[in-house]
């Protein structure tokens, strides 16, 4: 992977996901990688099955999310840039779904080699995460790197020249409880999360 891919793809996902997060209002939400072959069928597009550790030392499976809106973002705790203003609107989105009980949030690190299960503890104890509903998770790095990429549509890879010596992307993304894709916001942008959150509230509507 190199850096025109992340470009190129950091657009794409730029265009697609200002259709969730843009002012207005928000209506019908896409199947976001939804797609028709060229033989006419179409593909549903789900985030593959996982089994990944999180900051209590616990596996954590695409069962644990089973019947849960999903709040994803991709990060790593020494990372200098973005990661900060990211987990702080991800606190947010906590703070804000925290009564709800079937929204749950899930932050996948890219450098397991560096955050180990305590320093995610210690990291999610810093940021004021709560540790039912706010899951920091590890795993292989080319596996994390492979499902951001090629499934949530979100670029992220290893690179030397980058801060902290990974680059990837600041947007949060929206499942629902069928690991579906349905938005994606700027989380560097705190207007754009506000309306993310909005969308949050719109997709719980539509399973009442």
């Amino acid at each position: 992977m190199n850096k025109i891919y992340f470009i190129i793809l950091g657009a794409v996902i730029l265009l697609v996901g200002l259709s969730s997060c843009s002012k207005g209002d928000i209506g019908p939400l896409p199947f976001i990688g939804d797609r028709v072959d060229p033989d006419g069928n179409e593909i549903i597009h789900k985030i593959r099955p996982f089994s990944f550790t999180n900051q209590n030392g616990e596996q954590v499976t695409n069962a644990t999310y089973k019947n849960k809106i999903h709040v994803v973002d991709f990060f790593f705790t020494s990372c200098p840039s973005i990661c900060p203003y990211v987990a702080a609107q991800m606190k947010r989105i906590q703070d804000h779904v925290a009564d709800y009980g079937d929204v749950m949030l899930i932050s996948h690190t890219v450098d397991p080699k560096r955050d180990s299960i305590p320093v995610l503890r210690e990291y999610a104890e810093k940021i004021g995460a709560n540790h039912d509903l706010w899951h920091f998770l590890r795993g292989p790095k080319d596996d994390v790197i492979e499902i951001a990429n090629e499934d949530y549509f979100v670029a992220a890879l290893e690179d030397e020249d980058a801060p902290g010596g990974f680059d990837h992307s600041g947007k949060i993304i929206l499942l629902d409880k069928d690991a579906k894709i349905r938005g994606f916001c700027d989380g560097m942008d705190p207007e754009s999360v506000t309306q993310f959150i909005k969308t949050i509230d719109y997709l719980r509507g539509t399973y009442e």
